[in-house]
């Protein structure tokens, strides 16, 4: 059964039941241990209390998040509870020194828990429901300049170390993929990322920035959220723009062209050098593509081999 739980306002008793919903019950189960998503209602009635909130609409989810649309002192925020693990324990800490600067403000943190106040954005309306790809590629183009502008925290994460372990692990992982042509683009990556190791950039990184983790907002147009920091090369934070709406791309009939139109926008907007991008893009596609393998894949992921091949091979 969904853990359900009837939180109460300040004040009046909110009578509406809140269920975890059963898409993030299925996803906290795959991930973490059973005792976490059992305790999760509770932990949303303590922190509802603790920080005088009142229940202000249906609950949202991620993959691993609970969000609360809540109201304290008339003003609305959200409360999002999840996990304290090595995805997610950098978020308060990024959160805090962007202060806001074209990303979701961080209100409240509570260190023992992990539980998150954070300033309520329009949930309906994110950036990829824009219809001008172009557009919405420009606006979050935008906001990643902003906050990769930023340089990195020593208690954060490094993409040092990340890339590193990429790099050792690809001998390992290139047997268990069954095309040669495959395995040999596998090791190619991992070369390349190689050559950059001594260079893995001081910025701090949001590592996830796709059209879904950008809403609209009411204090500026658009801002990020969900953050997973890492302070790196910017370059290894294009991936995501490039893979997502993939459908979009492929309507275009010339995969190539319409991945370089992302990435050379993405590149002007940050002032990167385009080759030591594209060397992180593939750093990007090997770290995907060791984590599908991991997995138990045995095949490198169309998307993932199109973009690397896009932004890595000469231009004609």
């Amino acid at each position: 059964m969904v853990p359900e739980c009837a939180f109460h306002g300040v004040g009046k008793v909110d009578t509406r039941v809140i269920r975890v919903p059963e898409a993030l019950a299925e996803s906290l189960r795959d991930n973490f241990p059973e005792e976490w998503l059992a305790g999760l209602p509770g932990l949303a009635e303590r922190m509802l209390e603790q920080w005088q909130l009142k229940l202000d609409g249906k609950p949202m989810h991620g993959m691993a998040s609970l969000v609360l649309p809540v109201e304290k002192d008339g003003e609305k925020a959200a409360l999002k509870l999840q996990p304290v693990d090595w995805e997610h324990e950098g978020e308060p800490v990024g959160l805090r020194i962007w202060d806001g600067d074209g990303i979701v403000r961080l209100l409240d943190h509570d260190q023992d828990t992990g539980a998150m106040l954070l300033e309520r954005l329009d949930e309906h309306r994110p950036l990829s429901a824009m219809p001008d790809d172009f557009a919405a590629t420009e606006i979050i183009a935008g906001i990643l300049a902003r906050l990769v502008s930023v340089p990195g925290p020593e208690n954060i994460r490094h993409l040092k170390d990340i890339a590193a372990k990429m790099v050792a692990n690809t001998p390992e992982a290139i047997p268990e993929l069954s095309d040669p042509d495959e395995q040999r683009m596998l090791k190619n990556w991992a070369a390349a990322v190689e050559e950059v190791l001594d260079e893995p950039g001081d910025r701090l990184l949001h590592w996830d920035l796709h059209y879904d983790n950008v809403l609209a907002a009411d204090r500026e147009p658009w801002l990020a959220i969900d953050p997973k920091p890492l302070v790196g090369d910017p370059g290894f934070d294009i991936m995501p723009v490039l893979d997502n709406r993939w459908d979009e791309i492929v309507a275009t009939g010339d995969v190539t062209k319409a991945v370089l139109r992302r990435f050379d926008l993405m590149t002007e907007a940050l002032e990167l050098d385009r080759e030591r991008a594209a060397i992180w893009t593939a750093g990007r596609a090997l770290q995907n593509s060791l984590w599908d393998i991991d997995d138990g894949e045995h095949v490198l992921q169309p998307m993932q081999v199109a973009i690397a091949q896009a932004v890595t091979s000469p231009r004609k």
